[in-house]
């Protein structure tokens, strides 16, 4: 993936290269950040000090959960590791309450294995999350633009529409996207999203390194079954490109035959794309890595067409 975005920030986002994930904590120099895809939403992401997972669905439980249902969840790829084989896990992130991004087949199996791993999940969720197998002594209930640091990285919760901004009974969000720095890089996950009105100036005060971006898309027909949405490709770009994201990863197809992609459509559609920044389809057994460099000092706020 080529370096640098259109707000002319030095970082160098470097070729992939195959590697399976890292069981346990790997040596990752100061100034990098590596991410591996773990299916669905999910990534590892890796600096010098901290281990993260976003959005981990690990197991089979949306299999067991719909079998013998008109979609059954069979799991198009296997996970890359199982959650109890994941060690040295500091952070888990949760987007929202969906299963496969708050698993029950991966929530309990990880905690065990991490004794001091904290769960980041959005305060709608908290009580779920516990009863999912996170313990409620390490849960951590992240509201909208209450940013905290856990673990050594900044976290920024911001609102995430999936398909709309939903909210509970308490008028706290369903879905939350999240904002990572780590080693003077940016990262942002939306978890499931869609374009809404303010995400832009949600963004604006961040120069995101690598956007993380779900491209499965929705239709009428996924709607009516209850099956919410997410960005299409071309929004995922469109958001890339007036965000000045450094680069960019689709994620989030590949698991379910009926909530995926056409991976060949899609590949001609990048290839076709000129100019930064750089947007690739997230692949399994590869890892990316996030370099930052000297930063020139902003004269101003980023103007946006």
């Amino acid at each position: 993936m080529s370096s640098g975005g259109p707000t002319g920030r030095a970082v160098a986002i470097g070729s992939p290269r195959r590697a399976p994930v890292p069981l346990r904590r790997a040596t990752i120099a100061a100034g990098t950040v590596a991410l591996y895809w773990l299916g669905q939403a999910g990534f590892l992401v890796e600096s010098r000090g901290t281990r993260i997972l976003v959005d981990p669905y690990l197991s089979d439980s949306l299999a067991q959960k719909y079998k013998g249902t008109a979609r059954p969840h069979v799991r198009m790829m296997p996970p890359p590791a199982s959650p109890g084989e994941l060690r040295d896990i500091d952070l888990v992130i949760a987007s929202h309450g969906h299963s496969d991004h708050l698993d029950p087949g991966s929530l309990g199996p990880l905690a065990e294995a991490n004794p001091e791993c904290l769960f980041i999940v959005p305060a709608s969720v908290a009580a779920l999350a516990e009863s999912r197998g996170a313990p409620g002594d390490r849960i951590i209930g992240a509201e909208a633009f209450c940013p905290m640091e856990a673990a050594g990285v900044g976290v920024h919760p911001i609102p995430s529409a999936h398909e709309s901004l939903a909210i509970d009974d308490h008028g706290q969000l369903l879905s939350l996207g999240y904002v990572l720095e780590m080693e003077g890089i940016v990262l942002f996950h939306p978890g499931d999203c869609v374009p809404y009105p303010g995400l832009l100036d949600n963004l604006s005060r961040f120069d995101v390194d690598l956007g993380l971006l779900p491209v499965n898309g929705r239709d009428p027909e996924r709607s009516a079954a209850g099956i919410l949405g997410n960005f299409d490709l071309d929004e995922a770009i469109d958001l890339a490109e007036r965000a000045g994201f450094g680069a960019a990863l689709g994620h989030h197809y590949g698991m379910f035959d009926f909530n995926t992609i056409d991976e060949s459509a899609a590949a001609e559609r990048l290839n076709r794309r000129a100019g930064p920044p750089a947007f690739e389809l997230a692949r399994i057994g590869l890892r990316y890595e996030v370099q930052a460099s000297v930063r020139p000092v902003s004269t101003g706020p980023r103007r946006r067409s």
